[in-house]
């Protein structure tokens, strides 16, 4: 990746904060690593016409067995996000020859289902583990280039997340 990737167009993602009843978040740990990225949510491209609440119902569904009669979206982050990938990134995406980051839409859904409905891996093996994290826990261990969009979703996502933290039980 030693071009000059000024130049190229952000692809068009997505971006899903999916939260459970005690408050949590999903994270997916990448069966594929680019760079030193390990754990992140549910994210991905968008098909060409695709609706981004479509893609992002598609991604999650793709990546995590989670269908869209598991999730209520509830609320979508005013405008895009972008993030650049790094020159020097190791191990870079397929996509990566044809665009310099992605312009993601992110949303927030509330998870219905139970444990038991999440599949991995599934036909576009995206994760090879998953966990439940607050959400600080995930923004802290994004990868440094996609933090901007980590940031941007949990600050806009937030007060949703938090309503449906319970309190510690002494």
């Amino acid at each position: 990746m030693s071009t000059d990737r000024s130049t190229l167009p952000y692809r068009p993602g997505v971006g899903i904060v999916v939260f459970n009843d005690e408050g949590l978040v999903f994270i997916g740990r990448r069966a594929r690593r680019v760079g030193h990225e390990v754990w992140q949510w549910p994210q991905g491209g968008a098909d060409d016409g695709e609706a981004p609440r479509d893609t992002a119902l598609r991604e999650l569904e793709e990546e995590t067995g989670i269908t869209s009669d598991e999730v209520e979206i509830v609320a979508e982050l005013p405008g895009t996000v972008e993030y650049d990938l790094p020159a020097d990134l190791e191990n870079p995406p397929k996509w990566a020859d044809r665009f310099r980051g992605q312009r993601q839409h992110w949303f927030a859904a509330r998870f219905l289902g139970d444990d038991a409905s999440i599949e991995l891996p599934t036909k576009h093996r995206e994760f090879d583990a998953y966990r439940w994290v607050t959400l600080d826990e995930a923004v802290a261990g994004a990868v440094d280039f996609k933090r901007v969009a980590y940031d941007a979703a949990a600050a806009h996502f937030r007060d949703i997340v938090d309503k449906r933290r319970r309190p510690a039980t002494p």
